[in-house]
């Protein structure tokens, strides 16, 4: 592989950990949008901003010059937040060629458009190779990952070859990679989740318990496979590591900023004052309204992410989210587990 050359583009936590990952493998060029954070990666072989104290590889380069990062790359990885990313691709463009993979780390959904990465990758790129196209996803908590804890994710990707390849380049002594030709139900998978972890941080901070929690993921599970199926994704995606998985860790887990939003709004905290304490981006924040709408679209009945919704966007005090979910109409446990 020493001859081919791939450019990850975005230098957040989970960028700078898949951009460790693959100069481990062929030499890496790291993309960060503000110079001075390049600058000191390129110089000390550390992300000070978004993962100190983990060592960088001495073949990953930083640069903050988009040409520089895209020249001669055999793969392409864009870990930019979902509100940047449309704007940074289209920057690209033209520096990307027609057939080279485009693999998305992206959870989350354009809020104008209610595009998915990988739809808002085939949009910018008009002309680009559609089967090259497609997302790494699952339980990848950045830090972990980055301390060499065992763990695993996806590539999906609808061309079976060009899947298999990128499973040997993303894949690591302690990060198992399979493949998958559903980037539906993967990209979406990863998307919703956010929104369910905002959830399960509301209830954390508001002091229930494991009972509750378990049953809030089973619910969340359901919630996100009906929307999922109905946009196109295969129900065993959300069975894997996208789907489950990736659900479990980010619900479970303080690392989420996700989960951190949601505790923070379950114990009180205004909104404002969440985000503006947090370095990084929570997608769900966002995420949440595209979600509801897409709902909408696909006449999906989702009653948590509904209630998410009033906390965010309505300032509803998140203990109603509990007992407006726990007097819903009682159902059969295989109607949907509703």
């Amino acid at each position: 592989m020493s001859d081919r050359r791939a450019a990850v583009i975005g230098a957040g936590s989970w960028g700078t950990a898949v951009a460790s990952l693959v100069a481990e493998k062929i030499p890496t060029t790291l993309w960060a949008r503000r110079p001075e954070l390049a600058e000191a990666i390129a110089e000390t072989h550390e992300n000070p901003d978004y993962l100190p104290g983990y060592p960088l590889p001495k073949t990953l380069n930083a640069t903050s010059q988009l040409d520089e990062a895209l020249e001669d790359v055999d793969l392409v990885v864009m870990g930019v937040p979902s509100h940047g990313y449309r704007d940074v691709l289209s920057q690209a463009r033209g520096l990307i060629k027609d057939d080279t993979p485009v693999i998305s780390l992206t959870k989350g959904i354009e809020t104008d458009s209610l595009m998915r990465m990988t739809e808002v990758t085939s949009d910018v790129l008009a002309d680009h190779d559609r089967t090259v196209i497609g997302v790494l996803t699952g339980p990848n908590l950045a830090r972990e990952i980055m301390s060499g804890q065992p763990a695993a994710s996806v590539v999906a990707v609808p061309a079976e070859e060009v899947g298999l390849d990128l499973q040997r380049v993303f894949m690591a002594p302690t990060l198992r990679v399979y493949t998958n030709t559903d980037v539906v139900g993967c990209e979406s998978a990863g998307a919703l989740k956010n929104v369910m972890a905002i959830a399960a941080g509301m209830a954390a901070g508001l002091g229930y318990g494991h009972n509750s929690l378990a049953t809030l993921l089973t619910r969340a599970l359901a919630e996100i496979t009906r929307l999922g199926v109905a946009m196109g994704g295969s129900p065993l995606s959300f069975a894997g590591l996208a789907g489950m998985g990736d659900l479990i860790a980010t619900c479970m887990s303080t690392q989420s900023r996700n989960h951190r939003v949601g505790r923070a709004l379950g114990e009180g905290q205004q909104l404002d004052d969440i985000i503006a304490e947090m370095n990084m981006v929570a997608e769900g924040v966002k995420t949440t309204r595209a979600v509801l709408s897409l709902a909408d679209r696909y006449r999906v009945d989702m009653p948590i992410a509904s209630e998410v919704g009033k906390v965010l966007y309505e300032g509803r005090d998140p203990s109603h989210m509990v007992t407006s979910l726990m007097m819903r109409e009682a159902k059969p446990e295989l109607h949907g587990i509703e």
